[in-house]
């Protein structure tokens, strides 16, 4: 074999003697960062506990659009498995909590079904009744939302994908913006505009948080008048030159969410800089208005264009770590409001929230076993055969059945 053309030596045969070799610079991309990101092991495994919350929560959806009965039989509900996303059967799913889902066998019928628990049924209606008191509450979030929009104007669609995250009613449309005539204004089917300014939400959570830094620390006011709350996870490496970069942007000024000024021109000095400040800030200040200061990033990509965040917002997000911590658990990608949660739980908790949390925590007891779930271990055969709600006038619904058989019996016998 000749020399050249041995596969050891085959960089040296004539056709590559000369040839200068090239290497490509490594690029930097959305998705290197969020791959490369340092992980924050609270918040993922927070991200993990939400995800089955929501397998359940959604279980419970489909099991209440079923009018017919209280129960499910669970052949049904193996049609759902593609629905629900699962890797394991529904029935296996449903045995890991008991303290959810009930399942028995029906006393006429002989197959397996299942039904929500007591204990579920209780959270979810005191979830629901905690969302109709802080009605309130949800209309200022509406409000500070409007007034961070360029037009002072939303639409519907970009609500509604946000509607659990704010704290909205399901047919927030007409107990909110219906009902508030005199603080919103539907503008045709599917955008809501806002009535008239008010000066007094027009402080941001942030602008806040500077101010009591001010007076209890008593830093100086150029060092916090335009800067954030940071706060970087454990094992985060800090680069030269970051803290003198981090620093600098801390001082940068910006236009604020709420002010009414002239958007930054990104083509004067600093034009871009600052005109992603604002956008940090717009992000900040709208997961503060949710309840469990957390949003999905897809979720944010509808609210770009009324509030004028024309950014790429995952590769901003991701830019900002002592902000923003992005957990990729779960089925889309999930953005926390890093300075709201310690070690994976909210600092100051409010009532929806604390709401929300019950449920979860019901969903965590898993197989664990209970004085409540004992007790109805040993109902479990009397349990059985009551598989029927009660109305106000006595009967149940399926009483039909044992007249209608008693009858059959009587025309059989002779």
């Amino acid at each position: 074999m000749n020399f050249l053309h041995s596969p050891r030596h085959r960089f040296l045969s004539p056709f590559t003697l000369f040839t200068q070799r090239r290497w490509k610079k490594p690029t930097v991309s959305a998705q290197t960062r969020l791959e490369d990101r340092v992980r924050d092991p609270h918040f993922d495994k927070l991200m993990t506990h939400l995800k089955r919350l929501y397998q359940v929560l959604e279980i419970y959806q489909l099991m209440s659009t079923r009018k017919r009965a209280p129960f499910v039989s669970l052949t049904l509900m193996s049609r759902w498995r593609n629905i629900l996303g699962l890797n394991v059967p529904v029935g296996s799913f449903l045995h890991k909590y008991p303290h959810v889902f009930h399942v028995f066998v029906h006393p006429f019928r002989k197959n397996t079904c299942c039904r929500v628990t007591k204990k579920m049924k209780e959270l979810i209606l005191l979830e629901g009744m905690v969302v109709r008191q802080q009605e309130m509450e949800a209309v200022k979030r509406v409000k500070k939302l409007l007034m961070m929009s360029v037009s002072g104007s939303l639409r519907l669609h970009a609500l509604r994908m946000i509607r659990r995250e704010l704290g909205l009613p399901e047919d927030f449309r007409d107990s909110i913006l219906g009902k508030f005539s005199g603080d919103f204004k539907l503008v045709g089917l599917e955008v809501v505009e806002l009535v008239d300014w008010d000066a007094e939400l027009g402080l941001a959570e942030v602008e806040k948080w500077r101010e009591r830094e001010y007076t209890e620390k008593w830093l100086s006011e150029f060092e916090i008048k335009f800067a954030f709350p940071i706060g970087f996870p454990t094992g985060f490496k800090i680069e030269r030159g970051f803290r003198e970069r981090l620093k600098n942007w801390q001082r940068l000024s910006y236009t604020k969410p709420y002010e009414r000024k002239e958007v930054v021109r990104v083509r004067t000095c600093g034009g871009i800089e600052r005109y992603e400040k604002r956008a940090v800030a717009i992000l900040h200040e709208l997961l503060s208005l949710t309840v469990e200061k957390m949003v999905e990033v897809d979720q944010l990509a509808h609210f770009r264009r009324d509030l004028g965040i024309e950014v790429n917002v995952r590769e901003l997000l991701l830019r900002h770590p002592g902000i923003f911590y992005i957990s990729t658990k779960g089925k889309t990608l999930t953005v926390f409001l890093r300075e709201a949660y310690r070690k994976g739980g909210l600092i100051e908790p409010n009532p929806m929230y604390e709401a929300r949390r019950n449920i979860l925590n019901l969903v965590l007891l898993g197989c664990r076993k209970t004085r409540t779930l004992l007790a109805g271990d040993e109902a479990k055969e009397e349990s059985n055969v009551v598989v029927c709600e009660v109305n106000e006038e006595g009967e149940r619904q399926g009483d039909w059945v044992i007249p209608f058989l008693e009858n059959c019996e009587e025309s059989r016998s002779p």
